[in-house]
């Protein structure tokens, strides 16, 4: 299933996200690791069919629904408590990552402090046949600055089968078969979407390449990250509460 996002009004939907292509870093690029999908270039504004192709259905899988969220908060709530307003007050806290002002992509890989761009999530381990089942991650930006989330619009079991097209179903759909989709030539989009500071997002991030963006901003902006405490449907989470 690709991207799917929650959203009541299009217009509010359009003035939150901008679409691209992507392209494979270049070796002199080496605050990257080898190999890995950034955004290619200028951000355009999405159009009506670009909205329409990441419209929910009627009856959406929650385990692969991309919802923005904007959670009640008082002062002295605990960061871990953050997601009980959002139906899951047993969500696994995973921690917070303070981003610097203009990153194309925020994640860098712990032992050597490359970014490693646009990447899939394994925390769950799963194969292909259940990858659609992970749990979501819920990640809230703290400000001080706005910064984006960037989603890949083709899906993790959907790049797998282009890859591996005689064993997928014996797969385990990773980071890396992105990365060889992507340099064998096929077209692959992303959409980023603007989180202001209070604002979060509920996404299948074990499901759909992504990453945290500041691109042009000029502020940092710590991200607080959650994973739902189950896989698959975790209650309505952002659509009871969502900005849009």
């Amino acid at each position: 299933m690709p991207l799917h996002i929650a959203y009541g009004d299009p217009s509010t939907l359009r003035a939150r996200c901008e679409t691209a292509t992507v392209r494979t870093t270049r070796p002199d690029e080496t605050t990257y690791e080898p190999g890995t999908i950034i955004p290619a270039g200028q951000w355009r504004p999405m159009t009506e069919a670009g909205v329409k192709a990441v419209t929910a259905p009627r009856r959406p899988l929650d385990s692969t629904l991309v919802e923005i969220v904007r959670p009640m908060y008082r002062d002295g709530l605990p960061l871990e408590d953050l997601t009980g307003p959002l139906g899951d007050p047993d969500a696994v806290y995973l921690g917070q990552a303070l981003a610097k002002p203009g990153m194309t992509t925020t994640t860098d890989n712990y032992e050597d402090g490359r970014l490693i761009g646009l990447h899939l999530d394994n925390w769950d381990k799963l194969p292909y046949s259940d990858k659609h089942t992970g749990r979501r991650r819920i990640c809230l930006n703290l400000g001080p600055g706005t910064r984006y989330v960037i989603l890949g619009t083709v899906d993790a079991q959907a790049v797998c089968r282009a890859v591996h097209p005689d064993d997928h179903t014996d797969r385990y759909p990773h980071t890396q078969d992105y990365r060889d989709y992507v340099a064998g030539g096929r077209p692959l989009r992303i959409i980023r979407i603007r989180l202001n500071p209070g604002d979060g997002y509920v996404a299948p991030t074990e499901y759909l390449l992504h990453d945290g963006s500041t691109e042009a901003q000029d502020q940092p902006s710590a991200a607080h990250t959650c994973f739902s405490s189950v896989h698959g449907v975790v209650g309505p989470l952002g659509r009871l509460r969502s900005p849009w």
